[in-house]
């Protein structure tokens, strides 16, 4: 191994994958983080600038309009007036968070997750497989669980220093281990 490649290995489920990645590839790590976060932030603050985003129409019309085998799923959702109300603050709010988190680089697993989850509804409802399964929102969710991966949180990111502070004369991830799937 070079001084300038990272050696990779991770088992799952009894299958082994190893490889080495170029040093680099870090401030690739870290412009995936930072784009996402810029995307995801600007896209949530126009929806909270502008006042009037409403999913309604969305939940019940794109997707059995665009053939989404959850068509009837996302029409139920529309139709709950309650469901709506909380997705019309949830989906504002939650791009401009996920984005803020992926941008600073603070609690970035937990930002990335969300991300993720969003980008798996959006591929659902928006069900564009026209040129096969693998489009653009399919590929925006592997970006953020790679981001989520590679504890892009770490990289010029407070993750970094949120996972050092300490409680008591104890680094807060030695404390509370469960907190590492949040940040990173």
């Amino acid at each position: 191994m070079s001084s300038q490649e990272i050696q990779l290995r991770s088992t799952v489920a009894g299958y082994t994958a190893e490889g080495s990645i170029h040093t680099l590839s870090v401030w690739f790590i870290l412009a995936l983080r930072l784009m996402m976060g810029l995307a995801f932030f600007q896209s949530g603050f126009s929806k909270v600038l502008s006042g009037s985003f409403s999913a309604a129409g969305y939940l019940t019309n794109a997707p059995p309009a665009n053939n989404s085998p959850v068509a009837g799923l996302f029409v139920a959702m529309g139709n709950t007036p309650w469901f709506v109300d909380f997705v019309n603050i949830a989906v504002p709010w939650g791009e401009v968070l996920i984005g803020l988190g992926l941008l600073f680089g603070a609690l970035t697993r937990l930002a990335a997750f969300f991300g993720a989850l969003m980008m798996l509804l959006f591929y659902l409802g928006n069900w564009d497989i026209a040129h096969g399964y693998i489009n653009g929102d399919f590929a925006y969710m592997l970006v953020f669980l790679s981001v989520a991966a590679f504890g892009a949180g770490r990289i010029l990111g407070l993750d970094r220093f949120i996972e050092k502070y300490e409680l008591n004369g104890q680094p807060l991830v030695d404390r509370y281990p469960r907190v590492r799937y949040l940040l990173g």
